[in-house]
This record gives C-alpha cells, sequence and structure tokens, in this order.
C-alpha cells in the first residue's frame, strides 16, 4: 500500500511549490477542506476539476447482527461523506499502479 501524507505535509510542499509560508499553506488547506465540508454537509455537492466530486450519501436504517451474539440489532440510518474521482484522476492512478507480476510456469 502506498504511504500517506498528512496535512501538515501537505501545507509544506504547498508552501515550497507557491513561495508562500507554511502556515500561511496550512491555514489554506484548512478553509479549504472546511468550505468542502460545510457544503457537501448541506446536501450540495463539490466538483473539482479534474480531480473528483464530494457528495453525501445516505444509508437507510437498517437490521444487523451482533457478531459476538449473533442477537438481531437496529442500526440507525445515517449520513457519510462520498467522494468519486474523476476520469483524469482515475487515469492518473491507474499509471501510478505497478504492474502485477505474472507468475512463471
Amino acid at each position: 500500500m502506498a504511504d500517506s501524507i498528512s496535512l501538515r505535509d501537505l501545507a509544506d510542499q504547498l508552501a515550497a511549490k507557491l513561495n508562500v509560508t507554511k502556515s500561511a499553506a496550512y491555514e489554506a488547506l484548512g478553509e479549504t477542506f472546511a468550505s468542502i465540508n460545510a457544503t457537501v454537509g448541506k446536501g450540495n455537492k463539490v466538483a473539482i476539476f479534474q480531480f473528483g466530486t464530494f457528495v453525501q450519501k445516505s444509508r437507510a436504517a437498517r437490521t444487523g447482527r451482533n457478531p459476538q451474539t449473533g442477537a438481531a440489532i437496529k442500526i440507525a440510518a445515517s449520513k457519510s461523506v462520498g467522494f468519486k474521482p474523476s476520469k483524469a484522476a482515475a487515469k492518473a492512478k491507474a499509471k501510478a499502479k505497478p504492474a502485477k507480476k505474472v507468475a512463471k510456469k
């Protein structure tokens, strides 16, 4: 699995690229993500060109099972944030993915 990057590391990269302070880049990223969260939280979608779309997903209430006892439990309806990558982002990911090794016979 690929390494992950923290918000602080992302801000550091952005600061170096744009020649701004690290704190300004960190604040800008924080405001960007807060704005995305607020917009999606209101039920709207956020589409970022050549990156992807954030949408609010709804899950209906359902009956589940307690894995320890097997008893039926009620799971409440919930909402979450979903992300669908753009075609350009999906192509970039496919290019970056290493080829599968083929076993020789």
